[in-house]
Formats: C-alpha cells, sequence, structure tokens
C-alpha cells in the first residue's frame, strides 16, 4: 500500500522543483518538525539569531536575484527578526519567511510561545501574511507565497505553519506556476513623459535603487547620454543606481525636504525612476520643488507613487521604462551637462570638517583609512556599508564604479549589514562568481548582529569585515546638535573588546593603528580562506547632517 505524501515532503518537492534549496535559520522546538529529516540535497544556513538569519538570506537573495526561505521559531522568534524584516521589505527583497506555531489542538488555549496573532504580529513589513486552515493547505500556501514575494514591487512574506501539521497527509504537491516579475508602463502616459523629457531645457534625471535590482545600468546611461542630462542618485539609495565614474553623474541628493529643492534648482524638470518621492530624514523645513520644476515619477509600486507629496506619477518596471523612454526622446546632442560630481557622491551629507586629519596620537582618519581599503582591496570588491558616520568618507574614497559591488540597507534599521554581508559572500561561493566581498561596520553598529561573525566562521567564508572604532555614536551627536539636544545620555560606547569577541566566534579577529599595519592585515585577509575582522581605532568625528 502506497503511504500518501505527507505536507513535508510535498513542501520540500515544491521547493526543490522551484530552485529554492538554501533555508536560513535558527532552529526552535516549533520548527523542528518542519527541519527533521533534512534533505541532503538541501542546505541549512544557521545563525544565532533570528535577525541575522533574514539578513542573511536578504543578502543571499539580493546578490543571487532569487527568493530565499528564512525558517524562524514562533512568536519571539519573529518578533526578533522583525527589525530585518522590516529591511526587507524597503529593500524590496523576496524572501518567504517561515515561523511555526503550537500545536492545533491546543491553539485554542493558547499555550507557552504560541503565536496567537500570527497574520498580524509581521505586519505592515510583509506583502502577505497567513497561516493555513487546514494542514493539506501548506504546499499550497508557498506556491502562493512566492508568487506574491516575487510580483512586484517584491518583498518578503510570511507563513505561520503549526507545528503537527507536517506529518499530515497533503493534498498532492502544487503545480509550479511562472510569476510575473515586470509590469510594463501604460504607452500613453509613457509617450507623454518622452515628451515633457524632449522639450525640457534642463531636466535632472533621478534613479533609484530599483535600477540596480534590475541590472539596469546600462539603460540608465542610455537615457543620461541620450537627454544629455544630468544624474542624481536618490536620497539614501541602498543600491548605487548609476556609474560614480560617468562623466554626467553627479552625486546622492540629501534626504531633508530644503535641502533637496535647493539641490534641484536650476533644473526645470526631474524624473525620479526607480525610487520614492523623495526618502527625508531629518526634517527641514523648505519647499518640496524650486521654483520652476515639474517633477515625474516612475515606480512600479502603486503605494509609494501614491504617498509621493508632489509630481506626475507612471506606473511601470525601471528597466522596461528606461528602455521605452530612451527608444522615445529626442536626442539632445552637444547638450551634455558634464562635472565633477560632488566629493562625496552618493552619501547625502558631506565629509566632516578635517576628516582628512589624523590624531595627535597618529590615530587614522576615517577618509585616509578608507583610502587604504580602496587601494588595497581588489577592483572588483563587493563593499557593504553600516557606518553611518563615516558615510561620507567612504563614499569619497570608494567610488561605485561597477554594478552589484555595493550594498547597504533600505530603513536605517542598524544590524542588516553584517548579516547581509554574509549572506552576499555565501551567494559568491555558490554563484562561482567568487568576487570578494568586504564589509566596513562601525563599532556600535557591530554589535547589532554581532552573533552572524559565527555564521561566517562556520561557512569558512572569506569575509573581510573591517571595524573604524571610534568609542562612540557618532551619528546620533550629529543630531544632538542639529535637534539642540545637549546632555543625552548613552552617546559613548568605550570599553568594547571586538577583537576577542571575533577569535571567540571563530573569526581571525586583528587589531591594525597603522597605515602599513593596515596594508599587512588586509593582504593577509585577501587570501585567508575564513572571515577576518579587522579592528583600526578611528578618529571621532561629528558628521555634518545637511
Amino acid at each position: 500500500m502506497t503511504m500518501p505524501v505527507t505536507v513535508r515532503e510535498a513542501t520540500f518537492q515544491l521547493l526543490r522543483e522551484l530552485g529554492f534549496t538554501t533555508v536560513f535559520g535558527n532552529p526552535g522546538s516549533t520548527e523542528e518538525t518542519f527541519l527533521k529529516e533534512f534533505p541532503s540535497d538541501f542546505t541549512y544556513i544557521q545563525t544565532l539569531a533570528e535577525s541575522s538569519a533574514v539578513g542573511a538570506a536578504d543578502g543571499f537573495a539580493q546578490a543571487n536575484r532569487v527568493p530565499a526561505i528564512v525558517n524562524v521559531h514562533t512568536s519571539a522568534g519573529l518578533s526578533n527578526a522583525m527589525s530585518n524584516i522590516l529591511t526587507a521589505s524597503m529593500n524590496r527583497t523576496p524572501l518567504i519567511v517561515t515561523a511555526g506555531n503550537q500545536t492545533r489542538d491546543m491553539l485554542l488555549m493558547e499555550p507557552w510561545l504560541t503565536n496567537i496573532e500570527p497574520t498580524v504580529l509581521p505586519r505592515p513589513w510583509v506583502k502577505w501574511s497567513y497561516e493555513p486552515v487546514r494542514a493539506g493547505d501548506v504546499p499550497a500556501a508557498f506556491m502562493r507565497a512566492v508568487a506574491i514575494a516575487l510580483q512586484p514591487p517584491q518583498g518578503p512574506v510570511f507563513l505561520s505553519i503549526p507545528l503537527d501539521d507536517w506529518d499530515q497527509p497533503a493534498d498532492g504537491v502544487p503545480v509550479v506556476r511562472s510569476i510575473a516579475t515586470r509590469i510594463a508602463p501604460d504607452p500613453e502616459r509613457l509617450a507623454e513623459f518622452a515628451k515633457t523629457l524632449s522639450n525640457a531645457t534642463n531636466p535632472a534625471l533621478v534613479y533609484g535603487a530599483a535600477i540596480a535590482r534590475g541590472q539596469g545600468w546600462d539603460q540608465a546611461v542610455a537615457l543620461a547620454e541620450k537627454l544629455g542630462a544630468k544624474v542624481w542618485a536618490a536620497p539614501a539609495s541602498e543600491r548605487p543606481p548609476f556609474p560614480e565614474n560617468h562623466p554626467l553623474y553627479a552625486g546622492g541628493l540629501p534626504f531633508a525636504i530644503g535641502p533637496l529643492s535647493q539641490r534641484l534648482a536650476g533644473h526645470d524638470l526631474a524624473i525620479v525612476i526607480g525610487a520614492p518621492v523623495f526618502r527625508y530624514y531629518p526634517y527641514v523645513a523648505g519647499d518640496y520643488l524650486p521654483v520652476g520644476l515639474r517633477l515625474l515619477h516612475v515606480s512600479d509600486d502603486p503605494a509609494e507613487t501614491a504617498k509621493a507629496p508632489v509630481g506626475d506619477s507612471l506606473l511601470g518596471d525601471a528597466i522596461l521604462t528606461l528602455e521605452a523612454l530612451t527608444a522615445q526622446v529626442m536626442a539632445r546632442p552637444g547638450r551634455a551637462v558634464t562635472g565633477t560630481p560632488q566629493p562625496h557622491r552618493m552619501a547625502p551629507h558631506p565629509v566632516a570638517k578635517a576628516a582628512d586629519s589624523a590624531a595627535p596620537d597618529g590615530t587614522l582618519s576615517p577618509l585616509r583609512l578608507f583610502q587604504i581599503l580602496r587601494k588595497a582591496a581588489p577592483a572588483d570588491t563587493v563593499l557593504v556599508e553600516e557606518s553611518p558616520s563615516n558615510l561620507a568618507e567612504l563614499h569619497a574614497a570608494w567610488p561605485v564604479e561597477l554594478p552589484d559591488s555595493f550594498y547597504t540597507f533600505a530603513s536605517g534599521s542598524l544590524g542588516w549589514n553584517l548579516p547581509a554581508a554574509v549572506g552576499i559572500a555565501l551567494a559568491e561561493r555558490v554563484s562561482g562568481r567568487n568576487r570578494p566581498v568586504l564589509a566596513v561596520i562601525g563599532d556600535g553598529s557591530l554589535q547589532y548582529s554581532i552573533q552572524a561573525l559565527w555564521t561566517a566562521a562556520q561557512q569558512q567564508l572569506p569575509l573581510v569585515v573591517v571595524v573604524p572604532a571610534n568609542g562612540e555614536y557618532a551619528i546620533l551627536k550629529s543630531f544632538a546638535v542639529l535637534e539642540q539636544t545637549p546632555g543625552v545620555p548613552g552617546l559613548d560606547i568605550p570599553a568594547l573588546d571586538i577583537v576577542s569577541i571575533a577569535n571567540g566566534y571563530g573569526c581571525h579577529g586583528v587589531k591594525a593603528e597603522t597605515e602599513d599595519a593596515v596594508g599587512r592585515a588586509l593582504a593577509d585577509a585577501f587570501v585567508r580562506p575564513g572571515p577576518t575582522v579587522l579592528v583600526v581605532p578611528a578618529t571621532p568625528t561629528v558628521p555634518p547632517l545637511l
């Protein structure tokens, strides 16, 4: 007699057929029924905290442009994961986040660790949140989750699965369906936008991270060159949308209302493609747009176009729209606007004063450290950044000239970039690209997901983590200046022994205090098979926010 296919068997077969055979997670009691007898053709990437599981899966999914599966513990683990689910949502990363729940026979009495309202807890940062009504619905729910995660705008989804569902009989393996992932712009509206661009005297192109996600650098360059228009990166872009060594590149826009408007002064038209209008923080009053400027907005997200305070919108895939606009706009030969990009390139604020000044005791400045990193790192190195107080110095020293070579978080929620760097390094290995991955993470930011170092060590990933250690939350001191809030406690973080922590997690921890020592440590790190954590004392700088 043939035994019926179980929910577990049907689900793994579906994931196998979809090609999603890597699972990121931190196991809990309500997940062991899913993970038991884990298939040998699947890979389980263990992290020591749920937030790190989500961050690593996010980096992996972005780098490989495929959805990733995350398995976290029930209500407690999902709560731990929420910060990086928020970031995945704003990153537009397709993740299928799953968590167990207590046995169906006990759900009514809400026993210990029950996810009491499983569909509510992860909102609003997931596109779909569901707990199947029947055990037999679980495999089909996975297929629906994959479809929703992949459809624009892409993003994470959530499934809660009672722990006793996995051994129940399945209704069969769901049919694998192909999913549309791009939407074409309306032809009439597109023609209006093309005509407006063609007639503009001094148009500005504002490009966003959707262009990078869609592998659209070539298309972005083609439109810019045909129009001869200056290109700005949208404020706080998590992925560079344009090569920073191109003569039409101007840099990143500030992410405050008044300063952004001032930066666009002199243009009669701006078109934002693949980014919100606009990301603002902190609040600095002013007009949304300078006098005489009309704004056009292209996005694949109706919610994003709806909440924009200004601008006429066009719904459509960023790359399809770029291609269509390039075909329709009138060329502007000899009208290219060229010049030197702002020194801090994609960063929204300028470099701090005296940024290149070493301390009297010889402590390296952040700018000098980053110049050393760029010189020592191979040309194709993938850079991951979470050092808010040194953002301008990093971009000044390290222009992004190759696609898919820079990642950061769209949310500003600390603790994403270290596990994401682990996921990106894993993707480099799995894909066979094997580009070096270097993460620059401040000593304060590092603490939010520091346990991700263990996963890097267990996987023996050749990841280099450089920690500019200034012993403070310098970015918060910047806000204290802007907000006129002196005397705020807790802005200094002395006595962190990051080298010992790194060694304790199985990485190679090293401290370097001079240019020569940093150079030697980097040379060793790039040939070492496992992860290296390089701690470099750096002069504290309180950066300007505007």
